[in-house]
């Protein structure tokens, strides 16, 4: 084009994701481990649905949201059916609940109010991560004026489904081995 400018830029743009890449400004710590859990779990459909999430948080918020909704639904249809218990159409907290029932992770199997409020959490974290993924997820249709997430909205929805979904498997297979 004649001018430096032009090529500085053009070579910046080219650049900037292959660095932010090696610098890690593209994953989380937890990218790692959970992937490793992930995959030695299901690596077809488990580790696949995290992948999903994962190469979709920075470049698309609203699908990287509804993976990761899709994850936690994954998660839980995998231990239900490793655990013979049937399901039909349940949306994401009632496939939550009987998870947690299996897995004695239900609030109202413990006695200990630390205990009961942490696993009251991880209940409230499952359910809006699916309140959210209907409201700003890609899975519904939007209005005039939709509400666009950030990829920092879509990290959060990620990674908090790549947590509990992490807790869920080694939970499993702490109870099975």
């Amino acid at each position: 084009s004649g001018s430096w400018e032009a090529r500085r830029t053009h070579i910046y743009v080219s650049f900037t994701p292959l660095l932010d890449y090696l610098e890690g400004k593209t994953s989380s710590p937890s990218d790692g481990s959970v992937s490793e859990v992930l995959s030695s779990f299901d690596s077809e459909g488990v580790h696949n649905a995290w992948e999903k999430a994962l190469r979709r948080r920075h470049e698309d918020p609203e699908g990287a949201i509804t993976a990761a909704r899709s994850l936690l639904e994954t998660v839980c249809k995998h231990i239900l059916d490793k655990a013979d218990i049937k399901y039909s159409n349940d949306d994401l907290p009632k496939l939550y609940g009987k998870t947690a029932e299996v897995l004695n992770l239900a609030p109202s199997q413990h006695t200990e109010e630390t205990f009961k409020a942490i696993l009251g959490g991880c209940y409230t974290v499952v359910q809006n991560l699916g309140t959210l993924r209907n409201k700003i997820g890609d899975a519904h249709g939007q209005g005039q004026n939709p509400v666009r997430p950030s990829a920092r909205h879509a990290a959060l929805s990620v990674n908090l489904a790549g947590s509990m979904a992490t807790f869920l498997v080694e939970t499993w297979n702490a109870r099975n081995s």
